[in-house]
């Protein structure tokens, strides 16, 4: 099914009218003191319009470029626009940009020397002393700009890889060089590299273990993490943007827990900062998931699951909870540590290991990789054993060796389990399981961690 490259009149209708209402809330905000919240969520329904109207108009300009590619989970495999991320990518960038005042309208003028301050009569001694009436925040700011940057960086890996497909081996690396820039305002304004250790082994181990650097490396294989665990948890139609919104929205949750607090906390600041990172990635993945949802009109390319991850990444090193970030990503942990096998090469691994297609049922199916030599007898008897498990499953010949072994991702596994499936059903079945198994995670760390810690967060 094809995009048309022209909004309806509904369309523009909706979309104006949402930009209109939204604009006047943002300038709205200015008769108050800024309300970055408010405007945020403004910012987000203006990042939905843009980016649903720049994918409409971009479709055949994309397809012209040559960023196009065909849907093989359909009977007609016809071509539609890629790379859709990298729309997405920019317009949620640049407003981004455009919100950077919000947050300091205080700072800026109402509570800065000069400004909302300048009634204030200053004796000449203080003026020569250069006194501030009020310092600005620059360590927030330097959050804000580091964020920005690292997301750029990413962003420019994505469309990269998009245009001259990069190597798996080549570019797995490369997100933790784009998040040198939060790790160091990381290091700089916040710096804490201790844990917290179990009430149980507190005698032992004392009540905090200081990690030191190697606390910066675990925050760069969480930027390294996160970008490439969406990328390789994909194949089927709106997979890709709809578990992005599920832990998006499960993390707006975790930040409005603390909001909803019934005193300030201490954390505020940090989840304010994160509330602001992902509005507008909402709205800007929104309208990619409606034209990405099955039967899908574009595709998204490798630009937004390193962009979406890296959105993550950010909020969860920056807001520091990186922890609680991770307990939100089981199904992507599950199928990394899964297709690991298959991603050192310990196991064949074929180019695209997306569900296959089977054209008479309409249904997807497990996709296979053909072994052309038999395997190492200890490696036979792993796949032997997971395929007793139902874990995998394998074709053997008259002689007992392995000559086919289903691929090994999450999506695959599904249908080994449940059998053959419609590409719409079986995205929804996984995305049900990336919201149980979220709540799941937020229900642990808020509540069952009390069993082996003195208090939560949200408790201090």
């Amino acid at each position: 099914m094809s995009v048309p490259s022209q909004l309806s009149s509904t369309e523009t209708l909706s979309l104006l009218s949402l930009s209109l209402a939204c604009f006047g809330i943002i300038a709205n905000t200015f008769h108050g003191d800024g309300e970055p919240l408010i405007a945020s969520l403004a910012f987000s329904g203006i990042a939905f319009a843009a980016s649903f109207s720049m994918i409409r108009w971009l479709g055949p300009t994309f397809m012209k470029a040559g960023l196009k590619g065909k849907d093989m989970s359909k009977v007609h495999k016809k071509e539609i626009p890629e790379t859709m991320g990298a729309v997405c990518a920019v317009v949620y960038l640049l407003l981004i940009i455009m919100f950077i005042p919000f947050p300091f309208y205080k700072d800026i003028v109402a509570a800065t020397s000069g400004g909302g301050n300048r009634d204030v009569v200053l004796e000449i001694h203080v003026v020569e002393t250069g006194r501030f009436l009020h310092r600005f925040p620059h360590s927030k700011l330097a959050s804000y700009l580091s964020a920005i940057l690292s997301l750029q960086s990413v962003s420019i890996l994505g469309i990269g890889d998009d245009l001259f497909d990069i190597r798996w081996r080549h570019k797995f690396f490369i997100p933790a060089f784009a998040s040198i820039p939060i790790l160091i305002v990381y290091f700089v304004d916040f710096g804490v590299t201790q844990i917290v250790i179990p009430t149980p082994l507190q005698p032992y181990f004392g009540e905090l273990f200081e990690l030191g650097p190697l606390y910066y490396l675990y925050m760069a294989a969480i930027a390294i993490f996160c970008p490439n665990s969406i990328n390789i948890l994909a194949g089927i139609n709106g997979i890709e943007v709809s578990q992005s919104l599920v832990i998006a929205f499960l993390l707006v949750l975790n930040d409005t827990l603390y909001l909803l607090a019934p005193y300030p906390h201490p954390a505020t600041d940090s989840h304010l900062f994160s509330l602001y990172m992902l509005l507008p990635f909402i709205g800007v993945s929104l309208a990619l998931w409606w034209h990405n949802w099955y039967p899908a009109r574009v595709f998204v390319g490798d630009t937004y699951c390193y962009f979406a991850g890296m959105v993550f990444a950010v909020v969860g090193i920056l807001g520091h909870f990186s922890k609680t970030l991770l307990l939100l990503f089981i199904p992507q942990i599950f199928n990394f540590i899964y297709s690991s096998p298959q991603l050192f090469r310990i196991v064949p691994c074929p180019r695209h290991r997306l569900p296959r297609f089977n054209a008479r049922t309409g249904l997807l199916e497990p996709s296979v990789t053909e072994w052309q030599h038999p395997p190492k007898p200890t490696v036979a008897t792993v796949l032997k054993g997971l395929h007793k498990l139902h874990l995998i499953r394998v074709t053997t010949n008259r002689e007992g060796q392995i000559i086919e072994s289903s691929n090994l991702t999450l999506l695959n596994l599904w249908l080994v389990w449940f059998g053959p499936r419609r590409e719409d059903r079986l995205a929804a079945e996984i995305v049900a399981l990336q919201v149980v198994c979220g709540l799941l995670g937020l229900f642990v760390r808020h509540r069952l961690a009390l069993w082996i810690f003195r208090s939560d967060n949200l408790t201090v």
